[in-house]
């Protein structure tokens, strides 16, 4: 079936998919904001959207409960 190497593998990319940000897998601004802002556990002060080369990326100030400003950046997913 699956040996140890290739169960820890898996195991560690579910981990790394798990850890990001789920606004990190792109969409609308407003669905970015409101991803962040719950994966943080915060508040959207500002989201501004910039280019980078060909992608769109959304740059999405936070308020955390500790009152720090924590700056996410998401690219739009195409």
């Amino acid at each position: 079936m699956f040996n140890t190497g290739s169960l820890l593998t898996l195991l560690m990319a579910a981990m790394l998919a798990l850890s990001l940000p789920s606004a990190a897998f792109g969409q609308s601004k407003e669905q970015a904001a409101r991803d962040a802002a719950r994966q943080y556990d915060a508040k959207v002060l500002s989201v501004k959207e910039q280019k980078q080369g060909q992608d769109t990326v959304y740059v999405i100030k936070l308020l955390t409960k500790d009152g720090v400003v924590k700056t996410v950046r998401v690219t739009k997913r195409r």
